[in-house]
């Protein structure tokens, strides 16, 4: 009996926990979508520019050398995942036996 009302005001206790961090990121989201003018394109655009995900390129190599990382980048996952779907596509088939239930 004791167990179960510990584990429930834990359950409580966590849903309230879990509630209040709702509500912040929710206040922040809305706090940065209003100060980026209600865009969530222009807020995603700052904050891959705040993060380093997004850097000015100046050159036509800067530019070059982006794209061909991007390209090593989907060789790499293709070469992984290719050997993995051909395993799925030519898995032997599983032998199901039938019964005549007609006699």
């Amino acid at each position: 009996m004791s167990d179960n009302k510990s584990s429930k005001r834990v359950s409580t206790i966590m849903l309230g926990v879990g509630t209040l961090i709702m509500l912040w990121v929710s206040a922040a989201f809305i706090g940065a979508l209003h100060q980026a003018n209600w865009q969530v394109s222009e807020l995603a655009r700052q904050y891959m520019l705040a993060t380093g995900m997004v850097k000015p390129m100046h050159t036509l190599v800067d530019f070059y050398t982006h794209i061909k990382g991007i390209e090593y980048l989907i060789c790499v996952a293709f070469f992984v995942a290719f050997p993995i779907f051909f395993k799925y596509v030519n898995k032997e088939p599983r032998r199901v036996p039938v019964t005549n239930l007609g006699n």
